[in-house]
């Protein structure tokens, strides 16, 4: 304003509301899609301890989805005795747990055996990524199981989403949140189970969608303006809490209320060192960062690692995909071709580094009690293999290994048969999976919670605690 004007205060509150989509920007809004749940009060899913003295023993999460469906006889339940087709070229290792055995492609991950505890016994009985994802990453199972099923407003809420929003964060603005990507198939098509689903955007997971591998790797949004002080940054969110106040009140819907609660979680993060800091993967060691594997998947664990040191409840990481795997036939673990050779070469190597890493790390800071860690895919893959040497979808069994959190490392639930394609004893399916990470993570999982239309709806349905992991 030119020193010859006079002064107007209108025109000040009017220049600082139309400053508004510069700040959501600052606050990292508009390119992290940012949405933080939920507004509405869940009803008995907090509850009293159950019988069980590991009931909320986590007190954060961080679950590695391996999308494409990782074989499970090339990771956790090799099959020495089954016939060369099923059994691969590679042999079983002994791991730090007498008796158990894991592929010789994890040999840094059967060390830590004694820490883990793997389901072998898991099915869904659907051989579509999609559909089984959404089965896995929601405990419900989907009406379809059609391949590239789209998301839905009338999907149920992702496991992030309702942690999320049933035990948010008390130390940071991100109680869950999904890096590096979400996921898709080809070409492109999202998953449903990723966000709040009928909950609404107000319950969906940050998402990041980043490459934390990358030299120099920061978030949009995270740091303050050359020249602007944290001091100034207040002052100007004072000013723009004052404007919106007045818009707020005047406008009652519930899509006003979640913007105004995004918007003051954007503030959080930009005016929150500890928070922005988290993201500063230069603060960790060389070594550190070698041990995670200076992939994608790997750094994106330590990133997890740091947020949730940082105070965040959930972090999903999602196997990220490779630069132009839409033209190959083996994107992330869908090994339809020469599966021996990509599980070898690329992703067992890569899951050998980053998991391990974790653990250990959490273990050495004393974060691994309270952490439960979940490593799981969609499905499995065929225990034959096809005529292009790899594996085909197959969720009619599968392996998922747990550790931290509650849970009784250095043993195996449930087994599957000779040839590793159907339960043989114990079968588990994902709601049983995910009414324990609720159990451990303090939500009853026989709770309800009410939606949108003010209908209570379960968790989960017919799951039940795995009682051998808590």
């Amino acid at each position: 304003m030119p020193p010859s004007a006079p002064y107007d205060p209108a025109s000040l509150v009017l220049r600082e509301s139309r400053s508004r989509r510069e700040w959501l920007r600052i606050g990292g809004l508009g390119c992290l899609g940012l949405s933080f749940g939920g507004l509405k009060q869940a009803q008995g899913a907090i509850a009293t301890p159950l019988t069980s003295g590991t009931f909320g023993k986590a007190k954060h999460c961080i679950i590695l989805f391996l999308g494409g469906g990782p074989p499970q006889h090339e990771t956790f339940d090799p099959k020495p005795d089954a016939p060369r087709e099923i059994r691969g070229l590679f042999k079983p290792i002994p791991t730090s747990v007498p008796g158990i055995q894991f592929s010789e492609l994890l040999p840094c991950t059967a060390k830590l055996a004694h820490h883990m505890a793997v389901v072998r016994s898991m099915f869904t009985d659907v051989n579509s990524h999609s559909t089984s994802g959404y089965w896995m990453l929601t405990g419900t199972r989907h009406e379809s199981q059609a391949e590239s099923q789209p998301p839905s407003t009338s999907d149920w809420p992702s496991l992030a989403a309702v942690i999320g929003a049933l035990k948010p964060s008390e130390r940071s603005p991100f109680s869950s949140v999904l890096l590096p990507e979400m996921i898709h198939n080809n070409p492109n098509i999202s998953w449903p189970g990723q966000d709040g689903g009928f909950m609404g955007h107000t319950w969906n997971p940050t998402v990041f969608k980043c490459n934390p591998a990358q030299a120099g790797f920061e978030i949009d949004g995270l740091k303050l303006p050359e020249g602007v002080s944290s001091l100034r940054v207040s002052e100007r969110v004072s000013l723009l809490r004052q404007v919106d106040d007045h818009f707020i009140a005047a406008a009652h819907s519930e899509s006003v209320g979640a913007l105004d609660k995004m918007q003051q979680r954007a503030f959080d993060v930009v005016q929150s060192a500890t928070t922005r800091a988290a993201f500063e993967l230069e603060r960790e060691s060389p070594g550190t960062r070698d041990r995670y594997g200076r992939h994608k998947f790997g750094q994106s664990c330590l990133l997890a690692r740091r947020l949730i040191e940082s105070g965040a409840r959930l972090v999903q990481v999602n196997w990220p995909r490779e630069p132009g795997d839409a033209d190959v036939g083996n994107p992330l673990w869908d090994t339809h071709q020469k599966n021996a050779e990509r599980v070898r070469d690329v992703l067992c190597p890569q899951l050998d580094s980053a998991l391990p890493a974790l653990l250990t790390d959490l273990e050495e800071r004393g974060l691994l009690s309270e952490t439960l860690v979940v490593a799981m895919g969609e499905f499995g893959r065929t225990p034959k293999h096809n005529g292009s040497g790899g594996r085909d979808h197959w969720g009619h069994c599968f392996s998922v290994a747990l550790a931290g959190g509650g849970v009784r490392g250095g043993q195996v639930i449930g087994a599957s048969d000779r040839i590793g394609g159907y339960p043989a004893e114990r079968p588990q399916r994902p709601q049983d999976l995910a009414a324990t990470i609720f159990h451990l993570l303090g939500i009853d999982p026989h709770g309800f919670f009410d939606d949108r239309g003010g209908r209570a709806r379960p968790l989960q349905v017919g799951g039940d605690v795995i009682r051998e992991l808590a």
